[in-house]
């Protein structure tokens, strides 16, 4: 019987360590709000207004990481997200300009799906690998979005269109909530509940092993990079509606804050294994720090650092696991 439970004892101790490093993210989450909430609460931390300005300033983090996640655990990567927001900001805008709202939604999907087929069709076909690809899309479309635009604001007229794209609320609640938990669901089911989500994850988890079992990989990754852009694009609409413009210079640096909110969420930057929920709880925690460090009142470049050594230490408590 000893001998039983001697056996027993680092078994189960393995398995509670294993459950705490994968749930790193959640547990480090609630740490970090707690900290600030007893540290900042006489700044207002805990004011349901600061509370909701940090859900509207990440949401469009959280819609461009949803998508991220899929990119990343198909063995891929997105560098033009930040890029694409930004363009697709401008042609909203001058979309609606000219043949109002409906036509501005078609003109921003357009221009995330066709930057989408383009970055898939050079990564799959050309064989060019996706971090080039996207790092050179980066440049591109931002320089695309600066001539268009002529380095100016597009202003949008439209107030329904900026209601629903990420201006408006339902009593307290912003809209932008809803974008982020409706796109939260429909990523997470995806992903776990539907063969293309398992198609993803064989991919990136051994392309070679997915192709012998019939997986058509190059498929996945085409798409997948699509709607990496797509969810890009619609980013850039809802920071286009919440501003009231389109400017190009939205979604500047994004994407990595949406790579690190996948990666701390527990997506897995070589492929194969990849959640939304922690991803959207990832952004959610970016969007956190950054705000308790403006109420600390800690100049740019110590957030710079602060931000950096929090999601540097949760991602190495998070990936040891593997």
């Amino acid at each position: 019987m000893a001998s039983s439970d001697t056996n027993q004892t680092p078994n189960a101790f393995q398995a509670f360590l294993g459950n705490w490093r994968q749930n790193i993210i959640y547990i480090g989450f609630v740490a970090i709000f707690l900290i600030f909430a007893f540290t900042l609460n006489d700044k207002g931390f805990l004011n349901p207004n600061n509370l909701l300005n940090i859900v509207r300033q990440t949401a469009m983090i959280a819609v461009m990481a949803i998508a991220m996640t899929f990119v990343l655990s198909a063995g891929e990567i997105d560098l033009s997200v930040g890029a694409v927001a930004g363009l697709a900001s401008v042609t909203v805008a001058m979309a609606i300009s000219f043949a109002g709202p409906v036509a501005g939604i078609f003109a921003g999907l357009a221009t995330g799906i066709a930057i989408g087929m383009f970055n898939g069709w050079l990564t799959t076909k050309v064989g060019i690998p996706s971090f080039l690809t996207t790092l050179a899309m980066m440049g591109i479309a931002k320089g695309i979005a600066m001539w268009v635009s002529d380095t100016s604001a597009v202003p949008i007229l439209s107030q329904d269109y900026a209601w629903w794209f990420g201006g408006g609320s339902i009593g307290p609640i912003p809209v932008l909530l809803f974008w982020m938990l409706i796109l939260g669901v429909i990523g997470q089911v995806v992903l776990r509940r539907t063969s293309f989500g398992r198609r993803v994850l064989a991919t990136g988890g051994g392309e070679q092993a997915a192709s012998y079992s019939g997986i058509n990989t190059a498929k996945i990754k085409f798409r997948v990079l699509v709607i990496s852009s797509t969810a890009a694009a619609l980013a850039g609409m809802l920071y286009a509606g919440r501003l009231q413009s389109g400017r190009f210079q939205l979604g500047e640096g994004d994407e990595l804050s949406v790579i690190a909110a996948a990666v701390l969420g527990g997506t897995s930057l070589f492929g194969g294994k990849g959640t939304v929920i922690g991803t959207i709880v990832g952004a959610l925690m970016i969007g956190l720090i950054n705000n308790g460090l403006i109420l600390m009142g800690l100049e740019f470049s110590q957030q710079l650092i602060a931000r950096g050594g929090i999601i540097i230490l949760a991602v190495a408590l998070s990936q040891k696991r593997s």
